[in-house]
């Protein structure tokens, strides 16, 4: 191991003596190794990131899933270390650093790929294309009535349906917004998409369950109404003049690192249940 990164979550108030101690044990622990600092993911997603053999997170959820956006296809593993509320997707809590850091000087981790989706969308003749590692959200603006959405599976009718808007998510998403919306626990490496309602009309409307190799198209049969695309519920995008969403799986995986001994259940029984 020749490189690793530092992506440091700036709104985090990191003490920089944190930061220092980090990057000492990285030196001791992995002999010749070189460290990069990066702070909320700025540069990035330049090509020379594709050098890096890791990079390791200091925030929480919100910036692996920045991070995640931003390297996947560049096949750079990431190691969460969590400096935020929650943490689920992070593998470290910050008092154990310094065991991480030993483990990944021994090898003593595992990568685990995590689906992502791809949404494609059109406006003014102007493709554009966003990635996510949790969900791909469209939903009615504040102040909007309820709308009526389409959904077609690889361009055949599934269904048509009123409510406040679908979420289409990946394994990993499975214990974000989806679950808040009723849908399912997924465990988080399976290679599937699920497809959930908001707040349906409809009693028959329910989640569903789709391979991964799905093309979901959403059309959304309004005219007047403020109608929103929502990525990992961090980029939101208006969609005034755009009414279809493509969403599929995306052509690379988020690769998170995982000490020896991460236990998912267990992290689910203490940050979900």
């Amino acid at each position: 191991m020749k490189n690793i990164g530092l992506n440091i979550n700036s709104s985090k108030f990191i003490d920089e003596n944190i930061i220092e101690n980090i990057i000492n044990k990285i030196t001791q622990s992995i002999k010749g190794v070189e460290v990069k600092i990066y702070r909320d993911s700025i540069d990035l997603d330049r090509i020379k990131s594709k050098e890096l053999d890791m990079i390791i997170v200091l925030g929480g959820d919100g910036t692996i899933l920045r991070t995640a956006r931003t390297v996947a296809r560049f096949e750079v593993p990431i190691l969460g270390i969590n400096m935020g509320h929650l943490g689920f997707l992070t593998a470290v809590e910050i008092l154990e650093i310094e065991k991480a850091i030993e483990n990944i000087g021994k090898g003593s981790y595992t990568i685990e790929d995590r689906m992502m989706l791809q949404c494609e969308i059109n406006i003014d003749g102007n493709t554009k294309l966003y990635n996510s590692l949790n969900d791909i959200v469209v939903s009615k603006g504040t102040l909007s009535r309820i709308l009526n959405y389409e959904i077609y599976i690889n361009d055949k009718f599934y269904t048509s349906f009123n409510s406040d808007g679908v979420i289409i998510s990946t394994p990993t998403g499975s214990t974000a917004y989806a679950l808040s919306a009723g849908g399912p626990i997924v465990y988080p490496t399976l290679d599937v998409i699920s497809l959930i309602p908001i707040c349906p009309h409809s009693m028959h409307m329910r989640s569903i369950i789709l391979e991964s190799s799905s093309k979901i198209s959403i059309i959304v049969n309004s005219k007047n109404e403020q109608v929103f695309l929502t990525i990992d519920g961090q980029e939101a995008i208006d969609l005034e003049k755009c009414r279809r969403i493509e969403v599929k799986k995306y052509s690379f995986k988020c690769k998170l690192v995982r000490i020896n001994g991460y236990n998912y259940f267990e992290v689910l029984r203490k940050k979900i249940f």
